[in-house]
């Protein structure tokens, strides 16, 4: 069962829970109440530690409503509060800030940020069913944030969910093509996939949106070398021939230009030809396991 499905259990838990708290139901009401909390909890087999999965259901119902931000004055005590809240975190004092995250969460709740940061403070505390809650909570209020998708990638890692992690990071990877953490995460998620057995298809779509090998590409089509080569590959395929030219349409001829590109590409950018390597093959047996993600 994944993650988010159990997220979205546990929410309408606690929403039902609170309910129940409340005193505003009938006895009839509490009774049916009380019996689809069980149901609930037995169907997606919830356990005591997953409560703090649940995410605020009528926060987020208010918050899709649009309801006006809070006071000015409001925002900016719970921006202290968030400030404060790093300043903790740079001491390693990670309850503490998480504290104070807590209070600048319950001061503005739509700020993504804040849930960001509370994100970062239980993953310190080992807390990474938190962490996930946290992270996306703030996706649901942001949900282009890059961030955001980075920490649950790295509390997905630590929840051995590499698969979920691996989502994470493209995405992350996707918002911030030049942020080098993410796209080492990505990789060795990738690589911890492939040694397990489970490394899916290869995402061909990120591939292609690595901006070294976009410029690359365009570099390497603008040498007139390099179009002169893929213009005898296109004669040759037609069925023209001159001296020393492979048979037409022939692997030969294909293996040419292979060669050509392979050979350009590792004179100009041998770094980003490892990497290639990397996301399109398994790393070789008898080979030390990859660091874990920082």
């Amino acid at each position: 069962m994944s993650n988010e499905i159990k997220i979205v259990a546990a929410s309408i838990v606690n929403f039902l829970k609170q309910q129940l708290e409340s005193e505003a139901l009938s006895v009839d009401s509490r009774e049916s109440v009380e019996v689809g909390v069980q149901c609930i909890e037995t169907a997606f087999e919830l356990g005591p530690d997953d409560a703090a999965l649940g995410l605020d259901l009528l926060q987020l119902v208010r918050q899709q409503r649009g309801g006006a931000p809070p006071p000015a004055a409001t925002r900016e005590q719970a921006e202290k509060l968030k400030n404060e809240g790093n300043e903790l975190m740079k001491t390693e004092r990670y309850r503490e800030a998480l504290e104070k995250y807590t209070s600048a969460i319950q001061l503005d709740p739509r700020n993504a940020v804040y849930f960001c940061n509370r994100a970062a403070a239980h993953f310190k505390l080992n807390e990474h069913e938190a962490t996930v809650a946290d992270c996306t909570a703030a996706l649901a209020l942001q949900p282009d944030y890059s961030k955001a998708y980075g920490r649950l990638g790295l509390a997905f890692t630590a929840l051995e969910r590499h698969r979920e992690a691996r989502a994470a990071y493209a995405r992350a990877t996707q918002l911030e093509p030049d942020n080098e953490s993410y796209r080492q995460n990505l990789q060795l998620t990738d690589e911890r996939l492939t040694q397990r057995g489970e490394r899916g298809p290869m995402d061909l779509g990120s591939l292609l949106q690595n901006p070294a090998l976009l410029n690359m590409a365009t570099e390497m089509l603008a040498d007139h070398n390099m179009q002169n080569l893929i213009s005898n590959l296109m004669n040759n395929t037609a069925g023209g021939t001159g001296a020393g030219a492979a048979a037409p349409g022939s692997m030969d001829a294909l293996l040419e230009v292979g060669q050509a590109l392979a050979q350009h590409m590792q004179a100009a950018n041998p770094d980003l030809v490892e990497q290639l390597r990397r996301q399109v093959r398994p790393p070789g047996p008898g080979g030390n396991p990859p660091p874990p993600a920082q």
